[in-house]
């Protein structure tokens, strides 16, 4: 199916030039016992076209074993993470010059025996092809490279992969192909659902990090995907979105992923998803709640990442991962704290699954349900005319660990809309009824336990993929509401990891717009085209039984 989809195109959105880039000049540079072959041309496809690339490795005569970043961003433009996002915890002691970005740093890896190759992926930069993103001819190109790559004269012949975002993305598409040379595959909060995860939040668009990213990914020398184009021309999770969605049960490499609660409405969901759904016998995962990029560099997690391409490419045997947990889970207290949980699998083994249902009178959440039909309205534009959103709150009387996915089934109405978006957040308040804040997309400290949304014709469920703590929206068709008639959602609220104690709260805030806000020119996920108007109801009690679904983990005391 995904195949035969035609793509659009349009030029490109900039030129390489305006952007650092020069045109390919193939040379050798030597770094003290480094050796640097610039723009280097490898074959791919069957129309004779060529991508370039940058390959790292040692100055010896032992073969390396090489470390793939596939990358949109520019691999002759050395960019710590920390020059761009002062605000993202990479202290500049963990990177060299030599750091792309979001890509290791080779100044660490080569005198460990790996070699890197940075490759421009099709059609960006001066690699040639027409750029299309997240597409199966895209990962066609990557497993060329990857068998290029394991038989080169320098190469020890086991191929892994590394990288953050797309770096990490790409790695599902190429590893669903298994190419023979590929060993093990590192992604490190990777999507893998354009539409659901990226574009189409719940249904709604997003118009923050989508559009932003046309023009990071956009810098090229033929014709790039006009993703802008097919955006507006697929709202519906069609054949062109499902071409972009890997068929991960087909993945069977050793994989060690890492995801982060962390990045709600971009990464988190998709990488764990990944995690839980690819074939491989040998899989383990990381999830944390710090910053992403920060984690990716932290010394102690390179040495981590190392200890598993040391296993997995050049074939040794001590290196501990035997006795790694299949799963670790970090159950976040505050910013920066927690304590981490092992299991065998995601969702965590131990997780059960409890309502909490809310209670529209006095705005609680008990996890007992009310006999008593109540209602609580808001302003769905946020205006003023009325409160702008409606909050449900419950102080746990003991520790409480909830650690997965939550769903939120809200009866909700719209007094004068046949459709209506609803946005909805959790929090934690400490014992003095202050907000806890945490990392959130990669630079924020003051975020959210976790966030949800949905726009309400969007509400049919995919019931081949829907589970009861982890709804999957259709997204095949709209159903119109009736105006002030009540219709159930059923919102996936994306997974955390969280600790409350005795006396700590979970809040749950209910409105019609993001409930996160930051200045405009911070990117991330912000939904600025709602269908919202007038007054919005949340129903509870009796007939209307809306509650949080929250995943309950036996607490440690």
């Amino acid at each position: 199916m995904s195949e035969k989809v035609e793509y659009l195109f349009r030029g490109p959105r900039s030129t390489p030039e305006s952007r650092a880039g020069r045109p390919p000049r193939p040379r050798v540079e030597r770094r003290p016992g480094m050796v640097i072959e610039r723009d280097v041309a490898v074959p791919f496809g069957d129309e004779g076209h060529v991508l370039y690339v940058d390959v790292y490795r040692p100055d010896t005569d032992v073969p390396a074993a090489p470390l793939i970043s596939w990358s949109p961003y520019g691999k002759h433009n050395p960019a710590p993470i920390g020059q761009i996002y002062p605000n993202a915890g990479v202290k500049p002691e963990w990177t060299s010059d030599l750091t792309t970005f979001e890509a290791p740093d080779p100044e660490y890896w080569l005198p460990h025996g790996y070699a890197l190759v940075l490759a421009d992926c099709p059609g960006t930069w001066y690699s040639e092809g027409r750029a299309t993103y997240h597409s199966p001819e895209e990962a066609r190109a990557f497993a060329d490279l990857v068998e290029w790559a394991g038989t080169q004269p320098w190469s020890a012949g086991r191929v892994g992969l590394s990288g953050v975002s797309y770096l990490a993305s790409l790695q599902w598409r190429v590893a669903a192909l298994n190419p023979p040379h590929l060993a093990a595959i590192n992604p490190w909060e990777g999507w893998n659902d354009t539409y659901r995860e990226v574009a189409r939040h719940g249904g709604i668009p997003e118009t923050s990090f989508w559009p932003y990213i046309w023009d990071r990914w956009g810098a090229g020398t033929t014709e790039i995907e006009d993703l802008e184009a097919e955006t507006a021309a697929h709202p519906f999770f069609d054949d062109f979105w499902a071409s972009k969605v890997p068929p991960l049960e087909d993945i069977r490499v050793p994989a060690y992923v890492v995801a982060s609660w962390a990045d709600q409405g971009l990464h988190s969901r998709g990488t764990l998803e990944g995690f839980r759904r690819i074939s491989s016998p040998q899989k383990w995962l990381d999830v944390h709640g710090r910053k992403k990029w920060a984690y990716y560099y932290e010394p102690e997690l390179i040495e981590r990442q190392r200890a598993f391409f040391d296993h997995f490419l050049l074939g040794r045997p001590d290196t501990g991962i035997d006795s790694w947990p299949r799963v670790r889970a970090e159950v976040r207290d505050a910013y920066y704290r927690g304590t981490w949980r092992d299991a065998e699998q995601w969702p965590l083994e131990d997780v059960a699954d409890r309502p909490l249902y809310l209670r529209a009178g006095d705005g609680s959440l008990g996890w007992e349900a009310p006999g008593t039909e109540e209602e609580v309205g808001y302003d769905g534009l946020g205006s003023g005319l009325a409160p702008r959103r409606a909050t449900f709150a419950i102080t746990f009387s003991e520790a409480v660990e909830l650690v997965g996915h939550v769903k939120a089934a809200l009866w909700v109405s719209a007094d004068e809309a046949t459709d209506m978006d609803v946005f909805v957040a959790l929090f934690k308040l400490n014992t003095q009824g202050r907000q806890v804040g945490f990392p959130y997309y990669g630079q924020f400290e003051d975020g959210p336990v976790a966030v949800g949304w949905q726009r309400a014709s969007h509400r049919e469920l995919d019931p081949e993929r829907s589970t009861d703590a982890m709804p999957v929206l259709a997204h095949r068709r709209e159903l119109p509401l009736t105006p002030g008639e009540p219709t159930r959602l059923d919102i996936e609220v994306w997974p955390s990891g969280t600790r409350f104690e005795a006396g700590e709260t979970l809040l749950l805030v209910v409105q019609g717009s993001d409930v996160m806000r930051y200045p405009e020119h911070l990117t991330f996920a912000r939904h600025g085209q709602t269908v919202n108007v007038g007054r919005q109801v949340v129903h509870t009690g009796g007939r209307f039984d809306s509650h949080l679904l929250v995943p309950v983990l036996p607490a440690r005391h």
